[in-house]
């Protein structure tokens, strides 16, 4: 079966970087687009940014542009998420997904950004 597993999440301070990590298996990796989402408490899920199976484009939000970069290993069935310059308003459950006949989603992982 998908599974989507993330890691890599925490508390870090106003400026701070983190690496979040999507490790995937059930499913051909490197066929399909991988995006990360977020939700912050009160709010909508919301996409952060896609890449597709190559890895040859990718897409942000606006909020995030030249702060976070997405990119993924076909070799390791695995999606990363740097994420730079981090603000308090990037704290979220930072979420994995992909889609192929429906949508699928990992368990989230915790991102707190505060002083």
């Amino acid at each position: 079966q998908v599974q989507l597993v993330e890691s890599g999440g925490g508390l870090v301070q106003p400026g701070g970087s983190l690496r979040l990590s999507c490790a995937a298996s059930g499913f051909a990796f490197s066929t399909y687009t991988m995006s990360w989402y977020r939700q912050a408490p009160g709010k909508e899920r919301e996409l952060v940014a896609a890449i597709t199976s190559t890895g040859g484009s990718t897409n942000y939000a606006d909020s995030v542009k030249g702060r976070f970069t997405i990119s993924r290993d076909n070799g390791k069935n695995t999606v990363y998420l740097q994420m730079n310059s981090l603000k308090p308003e990037d704290t979220a459950v930072y979420y994995c997904n992909t889609k192929f006949r429906r949508s699928f989603w990992g368990q989230g992982t915790q991102v707190t950004v505060s002083s």
